[in-house]
């Protein structure tokens, strides 16, 4: 999960009426799964359920479409892509595909595999098959939903056949989630002929943990104390990476090493108050009954601009220094324009051909939580949640920048250096089963995890100390400067002495001439780095998605060519083998 940024899968809380709705929907299926669970009949027809998924919601998603299922008669399971050879597409009657879209418009880290075989000029026909797909993603990213489609467009070019079309849903995905599962399952009802029977199985996907609901969500955070602000890196450093516990209350959440936990912010009063100022707004005008103010301060984006206002203000300040990036430049020319700034800097630059207030507000997206990756134990840490963050900020002289979570709770919740009276901040978890401790104890782990990536590795250490696992670990971590970035440095040496750190392998990029990276400590040590994943290794990375993670991989296919002396499409097929055998997995953002 993302350590620094944010995934977004939050929004403003829906009307009473859609709360009901949703609330029902889903409590029907679950109820009737319940019931028809009890009678041991077997299902009439049956579904085939695939998921693709960075961080677990297509995945729980696919489990309620199963729950649903079985719930009007239809048997199946759901199961993650790249799990099934397309060659098995040909013997099922009906496909439902949950997918969410990775990075630039790019399949998820478990649904890549199938997607090669899929273009492959060997794929089978397809013309008995009757599917549909939903998309998860994110209206800000040009390749919106990007996955979901291309699923969409090769199924169709096999020959099969839509039973529903395509339903892209942005990051507030519950409603139109819910309501493309009733649409699809009521057609295979029609097309099947499945009576209301179900068999005794559980509706979660293959291999997954349980799931529950908890009454904890983005429409329902749970207020938590923040119990621990602590600075990590050095006041010298560059960087201001901090260590957050949150306490867990009464809220009985439970989580596992390897989840995320959603934050949800609050804009900075003296942001909102600027903006407020450049609209020749006072803030106490209302909107949909609240304050405008506050709207602008907990429900609308007034950091991040949305492609929609973008579009808006080319069209009406067309001699603006942003219409002319737009007009000359490419997505590249545009992306690096538009770093650092924010709603109120694109309102200036617009001048007086901005929009007012009631042109802007529509344009504003919801304000989304913020998740990042855990960074503790439930063994060691039963009641607190741990975050290892790094504070954004920038600008000039003239103005300066935070990140919307970041500075949130390093400076305005209880215990930050602008405290104040509520110290409390609105949570919920975000479940990764994909993500986690091997559950073999014997098992070696292999762990990159530069910067704030070494958050989830934390958490797999404690939790390997408290089960009193036998397994190796060996930990990948780098910064900038040794003297300033070494967070955990104590922790990782008391592990170390303790034997369940066995290897640390550090990568301080300036502290000499030539920068070195984590990857440059796996070229070095690539003899044993290979024997480690020969004597079954889980290797994990986590951190940023667009450089280190890439760079990562290619430096491990490069470490397997050479110690297996086979070439490239050898070492491409062992790095395969390692993905379906889930030994090689990602948390990146």
């Amino acid at each position: 999960m993302p350590p620094t940024g944010s995934l977004i899968l939050a929004d403003a809380p829906f009307s009473a009426e859609q709360e009901s709705w949703l609330a029902g929907f889903f409590a029907g299926i679950a109820a009737a799964g319940r019931r028809d669970a009890t009678t041991g009949e077997a299902p009439t027809a049956t579904v085939d359920v695939l998921f693709g998924t960075q961080t677990g919601t297509a995945e729980f998603l696919a489990g309620e479409l199963v729950t649903g299922a079985r719930a009007r008669g239809l048997g199946g399971k759901a199961t993650a892509l790249d799990d099934v050879p397309p060659e098995r597409l040909a013997t099922m009657s009906h496909l439902l595909i949950v997918v969410s879209t990775y990075g630039e418009g790019e399949m998820p880290d478990n649904a890549g595999l199938f997607w090669e075989a899929l273009q492959a000029e060997g794929a089978p026909r397809l013309e008995g098959l009757r599917y549909s797909v939903l998309g998860l993603g994110d209206r800000g990213y040009d390749d919106f939903c990007q996955a979901a489609k291309v699923l969409d467009t090769r199924l169709e070019q096999l020959g099969a056949v839509r039973l529903h079309d395509r339903v892209d849903c942005d990051v507030d995905y519950e409603e139109p989630a819910a309501a493309w599962t009733a649409e699809v399952l009521d057609r295979l009802v029609a097309e099947t002929g499945a009576t209301a029977a179900s068999t005794p199985a559980a509706a979660q996907p293959t291999g997954a943990a349980p799931q529950t609901r908890s009454p904890w969500n983005k429409r329902n955070p749970y207020r938590s104390r923040l119990a621990v602000n602590r600075l990590l890196s050095s006041p010298e450093s560059a960087k201001e990476i901090r260590h957050y516990e949150f306490d867990l209350g009464d809220s009985g959440i439970t989580y596992a090493a390897g989840d995320a936990l959603a934050v949800v912010p609050v804009n900075d009063d003296a942001l909102v108050g600027t903006l407020l100022e450049h609209l020749g707004a006072g803030g106490d005008e209302e909107i949909d009954g609240r304050p405008l103010a506050e709207v602008l301060r907990t429900g609308r984006e007034i950091r991040t601009p949305s492609k929609e206002l973008i579009a808006d203000l080319v069209e009406r300040a067309p001699s603006s220094e942003l219409a002319s990036v737009v007009t000359h430049g490419d997505r590249s020319d545009l992306d690096s324009w538009l770093w650092g700034r924010d709603v109120l800097d694109l309102l200036r630059d617009a001048g007086s051909a901005a929009p007012g207030l009631d042109e802007l507000l529509p344009f504003l997206r919801p304000l989304q939580a913020r998740q990042y990756s855990i960074s503790s134990s439930p063994l060691a840490h039963p009641d607190r949640i741990h975050l290892t963050i790094a504070s954004i900020r920038y600008g000039t002289a003239d103005r300066r920048y935070g990140g919307v979570a970041s500075t949130y709770l390093a400076d305005r919740v209880g215990g930050g250096a602008g405290d104040t009276a509520d110290s409390s901040a609105g949570i919920y978890l975000h479940p990764n089963t994909s993500f986690g401790v091997p559950a073999d104890d014997d098992a070696p782990m292999i762990m990159i995890g530069p910067g704030t990536g070494i958050a989830p590795f934390r958490g797999f250490l404690h939790e390997r100390a408290a089960r009193g696992a036998t397994g190796r670990n060996w930990l990948f971590f780098g910064d900038q400067h040794r003297t300033t970035d070494f967070v955990y440095e104590d922790e990782l040496t008391q592990l170390g002495k303790e034997g369940v750190l066995t290897r640390l392998d550090l990568a301080f990029s300036r502290d000499q001439a030539e920068k070195i990276y984590v990857q440059t400590r796996m070229r070095e040590h690539a003899r044993e780095l290979y024997g480690w994943l020969e004597d079954g290794a889980h290797f994990y990375v986590c951190g940023d998605a667009s450089r280190m993670a890439k760079d990562v991989e290619a430096a491990l296919l490069g470490v397997i060519a050479e110690q297996r002396g086979r070439g490239d499409e050898d070492a491409a097929q062992y790095l395969a083998d390692l993905r379906r055998a889930k030994r090689y997995v990602r948390d990146v953002y």
